[in-house]
């Protein structure tokens, strides 16, 4: 003789793990950002094109200094540095970036140089 009473087989309700699961795709739709970033456009500078050599600038960017053809340079100051040499047509900037400068500074260098009307910047890659 058996003490225990066999029950019947509960049928397991899912109800409860759709309601979970609609929950929590409901959240991450609302906490997502949908915006788009800005875009940098980038160049990288080719071996074999010459320039003379008023018809560049070079710009020396390290992790807590910038210089514009081998003079110290604020970042801010930039633009109009940029202007008072070339007049109205920017030449081509050429970017060297020390290997300890972090995306974000190189990007505010690019997004300040994307301001100055018809620069094309190139980036030298280490």
């Amino acid at each position: 003789m058996s003490l225990r009473r066999s029950r019947p087989a509960r049928r397991l309700s899912v109800t409860p793990l759709i309601d979970i699961i609609f929950l929590l795709l409901l959240f991450f739709m609302l906490s997502s950002t949908f915006s788009k970033f800005a875009e940098v456009p980038l160049s990288s500078a080719r071996t074999g094109a010459t320039l003379a050599s008023g018809d560049r600038l070079f710009l020396r960017l390290a992790p807590d200094t910038l210089s514009l053809n081998g003079v110290a340079m604020d970042i801010a100051r930039l633009p109009a540095a940029i202007t008072e040499r070339t007049g109205t047509g920017a030449p081509p900037v050429i970017v060297s970036s020390a290997p300890a400068v972090s995306a974000q500074r190189l990007t505010d260098l690019l997004v300040t140089l994307r301001s100055i009307p018809g620069a094309a910047v190139n980036v030298l890659s280490p």
